[in-house]
């Protein structure tokens, strides 16, 4: 049993920054990746990043280049800093864990907001 909570959300300019938070508390050993998906007004939660155990990391195509994620095991934390954030980027962001033995994402933090204004 996996717990994350979120943080870091907020309003933010068209091209500015943001860094995402997640931490993660439980059966840490449990998780075999760590992941951000999205959720816009009006559309379908999307997978944006990932990163494996091994540090493998994955990103939807509309964040490549602007995103990253990254992990510190110590303080079992993993972020996403968000660069030249736009319009479209406006969504509830949710931390999530896959399990080990699993193909799927079966904990979920709270979510956090982040809106982008033109």
């Amino acid at each position: 049993q996996v717990q994350l909570v979120e943080s870091g959300g907020g309003l933010v300019q068209s091209g500015g920054s943001l860094r995402l938070s997640c931490a993660a508390s439980g059966s840490i050993f449990s998780i075999s990746a760590m992941g951000w998906y999205r959720q816009g007004p009006g559309k379908q939660r999307e997978l944006v990043a990932t990163i494996s155990r091994g540090g493998t990391t994955t990103y939807v195509d509309s964040v490549k280049g602007r995103f990253t994620i990254s992990r510190d095991n110590a303080k079992n934390m993993v972020y996403l800093q968000m660069n030249s954030l736009k319009p479209e980027d406006t969504a509830v962001y949710y931390c999530s864990a896959r399990s080990i033995g699993t193909m799927t994402w079966g904990s979920w933090g709270q979510g956090t907001q982040v809106t982008v204004s033109s």
